[in-house]
């Protein structure tokens, strides 16, 4: 019963968040873009500068215990670092704070898994173990999820960011100042992709070629169609070929490919919706429309049957 009351009342806790939360004006994208278009900017190189007061912040905690760790393996702390990288995060305290993390939880969930094998009947070695497993790989589970979010809306905003650089290029910029103008236009509206660009201008300053700053963004991001963007600039730098009529054309491929994912995601709703209807709306329907019927039946056929 104790575990039924803490349970029920964590999802109604949850569920009271979640609704606040939806309903709050933070959540309002207008709301949202008017408080960053009154907020001074902030560059890329100001983002990643360490702070006074991130000594208080939560994830500080999870940074000292990796300090305390050792030496990660250089294979495992480069998959890592790939990993933090692609999902914004480009700090060495991210990735003191990512193994500083999988201890944290390994610990916890472990302790949580010998508590409950004390309340049940269960093999403590097999709960500590399994609960210990899950702990160690739940921080790399967010990780990855935000990658994948990331790339995603870098997917998504790709398509308007090419058809302003498509108008850069076409009345006389050169594609370095494109680069920066359309960083600075989508700043609001993308701001993964604006920073992104702003990373690949500020590599192109301090000396690094054009070709090597964008292969560092396609192997930043991972985004497959930031990588497709990189194979078309390398190509027309190679052989002499229009930047424009290049960039023309893969703006228009990437917005075939948008409509494509969108018609595809279309199509695949009903397929979605089937385990619903099956399993929570028809066993409703159901019970509404045949619990008064089956009752009556019962009432009237079991004095009969007696």
């Amino acid at each position: 019963m104790f575990l039924i009351a803490a349970f029920t009342f964590f999802v109604v806790i949850a569920v009271i968040m979640i609704v606040w939360w939806a309903f709050s004006p933070q959540a309002v994208d207008i709301e949202r873009r008017l408080s960053a278009t009154l907020k001074p900017r902030v560059s890329v190189a100001q983002k990643d500068a360490p702070s006074a007061a991130a000594a208080l912040q939560p994830h500080s905690v999870f940074v000292n215990i990796g300090k305390a760790l050792p030496a990660a393996n250089p294979k495992a702390a480069g998959r890592d670092r790939t990993m933090l990288t692609r999902a914004g995060y480009r700090t060495e305290t991210a990735f003191l704070g990512l193994r500083g993390a999988r201890l944290f939880f390994l610990a916890l969930l472990g302790f949580g898994g010998w508590w409950l094998a004390g309340l049940f009947d269960l093999n403590q070695f097999i709960a500590v173990l399994m609960t210990a497993v899950v702990g160690w790989y739940a921080p790399d589970l967010w990780v990855t999820t935000r990658m994948k979010t990331r790339q995603k809306l870098l997917q998504l905003a790709l398509p308007d960011a090419m058809d302003l650089l498509v108008v850069c290029v076409e009345v006389g910029l050169g594609l370095d100042q494109a680069l920066m103008k359309v960083a600075q236009e989508i700043e609001i509206a993308h701001p993964d992709l604006s920073e992104e660009f702003q990373i690949v201008n500020m590599e192109m300053r301090v000396g690094k070629t054009r070709g090597d700053a964008l292969r560092d963004m396609a192997q930043r991001t991972g985004a497959e169609d930031i990588k497709a963007l990189v194979a078309v600039l390398a190509q027309t730098d190679r052989f002499g070929t229009s930047i424009v009529q290049a960039l023309r054309t893969f703006s228009d491929e990437l917005r075939t490919k948008r409509r494509q994912r969108a018609e595809e995601m279309a199509a695949k709703v009903g397929v979605k919706m089937v385990p619903v209807l099956v399993f929570l709306l028809f066993p409703a329907i159901f019970l509404v429309i045949l619990a008064p019927a089956a009752l009556m039946i019962w009432r009237r056929l079991l004095p009969a049957l007696k």
